[in-house]
């Protein structure tokens, strides 16, 4: 399968949002989640005046992306094959 969807929650929880809003801040964008009783209910690109993270956040993104590659890398590595 060539696309396989998943959730915002999914996307999250694997570090990817904070990579991706890090990499967007650059450009002063972002993706914003808006979350209601711990659901995520929109998703939207927005402006933002912001240009990075805090020091502990980033911490808490890199251990989370690190996580997410480590109990990924096999299937990433076959898919990269394929």
């Amino acid at each position: 399968m060539m696309v396989e969807e998943k959730s915002w929650k999914e996307f999250q929880n694997s570090g990817l949002i904070w990579f991706i809003n890090k990499t967007l801040h650059l450009f002063g964008w972002a993706i914003v989640l808006e979350i209601s009783d711990g659901e995520i209910i929109r998703a939207y690109p927005a402006r933002v005046k912001f240009r990075g993270f805090s020091e502990d956040v980033n911490t808490e993104g890199y251990i989370t992306l690190s996580k997410y590659l480590e109990d990924n890398v096999n299937e990433l590595s076959k898919e990269a094959q394929e």
